[in-house]
């Protein structure tokens, strides 16, 4: 047996080293690929890239292609993203050296409580079923940041107009596109959903059919909506006619006449628009292996845990397979901190100063099992504490966390887009709706979904990520900027709810630790640990004996696995010190993304 572990490791290596231990075809598709210079975007839809590309070769820059490239996808990916939700953008600027996070997170109503999600009619307060009952609701809808996002990020870094910056995205919501299978397959899911709104239902399921695959579709309510916020300005959105039609439709949802379900009322007033401010914030600043890395920080819990699990990797290991048992427990010891400690700072005492602790990190390293935990299945590792290790002059958090807390699950939608210009300016942003469809609810007359982002609050009291008015709720969205040691810049983040933080940490240890390429990192199976008992992998890699990793890593670590049918769907561009820029999108996952470059 020992003999058989020690030639797996070794076909592993030898694997890796050429390049050759991924799930792409004999030939990647060109789509997911591009090499090339002057500027690059990378997106899960091909039209939404090439509207991307074009902004870039007419002249604009980073900020202005990712909001045009947004705002399209508002149109063909409108389950994912849209103007009805929120958003983390990252941008670097070369010319100045400097990374700043623009947080256009959707926000509680002022009238949120803490037992926002509890059914009034039950005597024992027991929580509404979260589905179809919690998401599909008014109860769930944040107020949106991703059109004053968008604004804000043109105003400070931009060099476009919001209105010259949408007329790409109106004239494909006007003219059409062609309706693919994951489209469809999207529409599918959400059929019950979906068929409960009089709105939805007119726009989504037209005869009470969803769209044929190769038939097209139009919506021309959305692209009058961006016309409407070209002319006007988001004050339109915020203070103006959509607004209003925002705050009616969540508190009085545009049910069909017998609903499947129960709909609840939500609390968004249109005050609560009108005090909506996107925050520009630091970034996550860590270092990993020579390499400066940035990342989100909270109300996204991402730059945060990526950076955290990052410090307790140990240095000096050659075997691929010890590499990826050292990362597993390292993010399940990460992701019982995140539970434990994190939410939105304007509201929680969140110790980031010793959750990034060099010394924390190293006494949480000697919690590393030589192998897989005794009876997986039912482990949770136990939250650290982190409080001796900052400094912390006004103290309000004295005591360390306790374990078993009920974390809710995000939504594995979302979609993630990253751009580059020809002077290197990057962007690298993550936006979304939460679950796929939202709350499915579209805003009769106007064509977008609304989001149901309250439901990544936390429900059980008391916790720091428990609903409030104002607040933020936790995010698992992680825009990633990284600067190698030879000036190489790697900007890349993913969709799929908390496994986000897994999926981009799985490629940077692919890039940085095992030297892989860039495509052959993204395309390399997915393992997910987040503090819940097995290993997620993905389903197509659930028997071991076609993939030489998950036999390694149970031969001889004692793994156990539990699958799901993908883990993220990454985009990503890589900068040489030479100006070539690599564009990588997903070859297979969601239908294969679509990567570009402009020469």
């Amino acid at each position: 047996m020992k003999r058989r572990s020690i030639l797996l490791s070794l076909a592993l290596s030898i694997l890796l080293l050429f390049g050759r231990f991924t799930r792409l075809p004999a030939q990647s598709p060109p789509k997911s690929l591009a090499v090339g210079t002057g500027g690059a975007v990378a997106s899960v839809d091909e039209r939404a890239t090439k509207i991307g590309i074009e902004i870039l070769r007419s002249g604009g820059n980073a900020v202005d292609a990712a909001v045009a490239t947004a705002a399209a996808l508002g149109v063909t990916d409108p389950f994912s993203a849209g103007i009805g939700g929120g958003g983390f953008m990252l941008i670097y600027q070369p010319d100045k050296d400097t990374v700043i996070s623009l947080d256009g997170r959707e926000e509680a109503p002022a009238a949120t409580t803490p037992d926002l999600f509890r059914d009034p009619d039950s005597e024992t307060g027991e929580l509404l079923p979260f589905y179809p009952d919690r998401i599909t609701s008014g109860l769930a809808v944040g107020v949106p940041g991703t059109p004053l996002n968008w604004q804000t990020a043109l105003d400070r870094y931009g060099t476009i107009s919001l209105a010259e910056a949408l007329q790409p995205a109106i004239a494909l919501a006007e003219e059409g596109f062609i309706v693919d299978e994951t489209f469809a397959s999207q529409i599918r899911r959400n059929q019950d959903r979906f068929a409960a709104f009089t709105s939805t239902q007119a726009l989504y399921l037209p005869d009470n059919r969803v769209p044929d695959v190769g038939s097209r579709f139009r919506n021309p309510d959305l692209a009058q909506t961006y016309r409407q916020l070209a002319r006007e300005g988001v004050n339109a959105f915020y203070r103006g006619g959509i607004g209003e039609a925002i705050a009616q439709t969540v508190q009085n949802p545009p049910v069909v006449a017998s609903p499947p379900f129960p709909v609840w009322p939500g609390r968004l007033t249109q005050a609560d628009l009108d005090r909506y401010a996107v925050q520009v914030r630091s970034p996550v600043v860590s270092q990993y292996r020579g390499y400066q890395l940035y990342g989100m920080g909270l109300p996204s819990s991402g730059g945060l845990t990526i950076a955290q699990t990052l410090n307790l990797l140990a240095e000096g290991m050659s075997d691929p397979v010890q590499v990826w048992h050292h990362l597993i427990e390292a993010e399940r010891l990460a992701f019982s901190d995140r539970n434990a400690y994190m939410g939105d700072l304007e509201f929680v005492d969140v110790p980031v100063a010793g959750l990034l602790s060099l010394d924390y990190a190293q006494k949480r390293r000697s919690q590393i099992p030589p192998q897989a935990p005794t009876h997986e299945a039912e482990y949770r590792a136990t939250p650290g504490n982190p409080l001796p290790y900052q400094t912390d002059p006004s103290p309000s958090l004295t005591t360390q966390a306790t374990a078993g807390l009920n974390v809710p699950e995000e939504s594995l939608s979302t979609t993630h887009l990253t751009v580059i210009d020809g002077e290197g300016m990057v962007v690298s942003y993550t936006l979304t709706l939460e679950a796929t469809g939202g709350s499915g609810i579209v805003v009769p007359g106007y064509g977008f979904i609304l989001n149901n982002e309250l439901t990544d609050f936390t429900a059980e009291i008391p916790h720091p990520n428990v609903p409030e008015p104002g607040k933020r709720p936790r995010s698992s969205m992680s825009p990633t900027i990284a600067i190698a040691p030879d000036g190489t810049v790697l900007a890349l983040g993913s969709p799929g709810g908390s496994t986000i933080i897994t999926t981009v940490l799985g490629i940077l240890v692919n890039v940085i630790e095992l030297q892989m390429s860039l495509p052959d990192a993204i395309a390399f199976p997915r393992l997910s640990q987040r503090n819940g008992g097995l290993t997620l992998v993905e389903k197509s890699e659930s028997d071991v004996s076609l993939h030489p990793l998950l036999e390694a890593l149970k031969e001889q670590y004692g793994y156990e696995f539990t699958t799901t049918e993908e883990i993220g769907a990454a985009t990503a561009i890589e900068q040489a010190p030479d100006g070539t820029l690599r564009a990588v999108a997903e070859p297979f996952r969601r239908g294969g993304g679509s990567a570009m470059t402009v020469r």
